[in-house]
């Protein structure tokens, strides 16, 4: 009861919030909530503020024991969402799906795929040395084993 009262309170926050969406939510036993959203531009203290206060101010703790801890997928965390890969369209990515490793620019994504550019050393095909390829792939989700924003300083 306690687990689906708070996860009731979680789906309203983020019904009434709807630029922030789920990528983790946990209830141990011994009632540890821990929750990780993201949004579509970004993540602030503020936003967890309000998750948080959403889902503390209407439990009681007097009925039920318990810790609450809202945070933002971390800037290292792989893609979990389709919505992730929207809102990090032009940035690069780390990609691995079962066959091999790709980083490239991240150009597109729809509900079925996403669109990675990248550029490659390839031999000529007449004569010696090599000469920059331009290479474009489009991936569907489910080819993805795992994606993270490389970032650069």
């Amino acid at each position: 009861m306690f687990n689906t009262a708070v996860e009731d309170l979680l789906n309203k926050a983020l019904i009434e919030r709807n630029d922030l969406f789920l990528i983790d939510f946990t209830i141990s036993s011994d009632n540890k909530i821990k929750i990780i959203i993201d949004g579509d531009q970004g993540v602030t203290v503020e936003d967890c503020m309000f998750i948080s206060r959403a889902i503390e101010h209407n439990l009681d703790r007097e009925e039920q024991d318990f810790s609450l801890e809202v945070m933002s997928a971390g800037a290292a965390s792989p893609l979990v969402d389709k919505r992730q890969y929207k809102k990090h369209v032009n940035r690069t990515l780390k990609l691995k799906t079962a066959d091999n490793t790709i980083e490239g620019t991240l150009t597109g994504a729809t509900d079925e795929h996403i669109t990675l550019e990248w550029k490659v050393r390839e031999p000529k095909t007449i004569g010696k040395g090599k000469v920059t390829v331009k290479k474009q792939a489009s991936i569907a989700y489910e080819d993805i084993v795992e994606a993270k924003v490389m970032i650069k300083f």
